[in-house]
């Protein structure tokens, strides 16, 4: 019986220090990024681009999805955008560098205050509020919750309303108390570097990945176990948390634009984007066939133009959109739309 336990021993030692030293290194590669910003008892990191001297829209918040960080959405709007009006992109907490703060911060509405108070920090009054995915559920939550900040509201292949069935098993055992703690230290991480360039893919499907993505993007923090743990609590609470608050959505009275694509292999979109359609009045749905989970990256051009069209400018969106799928048939997509796994797979 020694000999065994020795051997499990040592393999559970050999397990911890790879984790925390590969955990060590993924910092050492993707170093925090931004200002930790005190809003009451926890931090959030987040990154803040002041506004021109003349902006031609108003200030805009990025909020990341499920796996992510605020370098998701930096890479994919700030070049767009900079100059052009006051930015801020945020790790939400628990996720990047941010600290994960109280237990309400595994919920949509407590990750909405944050974000408000961040806003207040920064002097911000009043925001067009841009959520992907999981950072839909936040959006929609942030403009329940804080009507008198939102401005407008665009939401990018977004998770937002209950759904058949659950959520993949590895998300149940991260958040489950106890045995979560042993899987993100000896299991998740190692696996998970092993799955990283073929999850990204998957996220991006149909369509192709952008080059530099893993580099930019750096995903790659999210297999941190106290981050890949937060990240499972958030998703496993999404469906009851959704199912209770989407009621909800019919109070939103601030201008709402959903992008989403109809092979969109992570998300729903008949579920959730038609949902927010359905149960936001005025809001304009753009569905563009061919399009993945990644509309922030793929057709930057018809989200940017959203943007402009919640500021009161003259954009024909569903043109662009149609555009936009011309493009992506030239690239080569699939003819049939992927299958829904309901929130990142990573």
């Amino acid at each position: 019986m020694i000999l065994p336990l020795a051997l499990v021993a040592i393999l559970v030692a050999a397990a911890f220090s790879f984790t925390a030293w590969k955990s060590r290194q993924i910092e050492r590669r993707f170093p925090r990024h931004g200002e930790l910003i005190d809003v009451g008892g926890y931090r959030i990191n987040a990154l803040h681009i002041p506004a021109p001297p003349n902006p031609a829209l108003p200030p805009i918040v990025f909020i990341h999805g499920a796996s992510g960080n605020l370098r998701d959405q930096e890479t994919a709007f700030r070049k767009h955008l900079e100059g052009c009006a006051e930015l801020l992109f945020i790790d939400r907490p628990g996720h990047g560098y941010s600290e994960r703060g109280t237990r309400e911060n595994g919920f949509p509405d407590g990750q909405a205050a944050a974000i408000s108070r961040v806003m207040n920090m920064k002097g911000m009054e009043r925001a067009i509020i841009v959520g992907h995915s999981f950072g839909g559920a936040i959006t929609a939550s942030f403009a329940v919750f804080h009507p008198e900040k939102t401005a407008g509201l665009l939401f990018l292949a977004p998770a937002t309303h209950p759904w058949p069935g659950g959520v993949d098993w590895y998300y149940k055992i991260s958040a489950a108390p106890y045995l979560g703690f042993w899987f993100t230290r000896l299991i998740s991480l190692p696996a998970g570097l092993v799955l990283l360039d073929g999850a990204t893919r998957s996220v991006f499907s149909p369509n192709r990945r952008r080059d530099r993505y893993v580099e930019e993007g750096a995903p790659a923090l999210v297999l941190r176990p106290e981050n890949f743990r937060n990240n499972a609590v958030d998703v496993a609470n999404l469906h009851d948390y959704v199912t209770r608050i989407s009621p909800r959505y019919k109070e939103i009275t601030a201008p709402t634009i959903v992008i989403t694509g109809d092979s969109d292999p992570i998300v729903l979109e008949e579920i959730h984007s038609q949902g927010l359609a359905r149960d936001i009045a005025g809001s304009e749905l753009v569905k563009i066939h061919g399009l993945g989970h990644k509309p922030d990256y793929v057709v930057p051009d018809v989200a940017i133009a959203a943007i402009e069209k919640i500021a009161g400018m003259d954009r024909d969106l569903q043109a662009l959109a149609h555009m936009a799928e011309a493009r992506l048939t030239q690239s080569g997509i699939t003819d049939q739309p992927a299958t829904g796994m309901m929130i990142e797979k990573i």
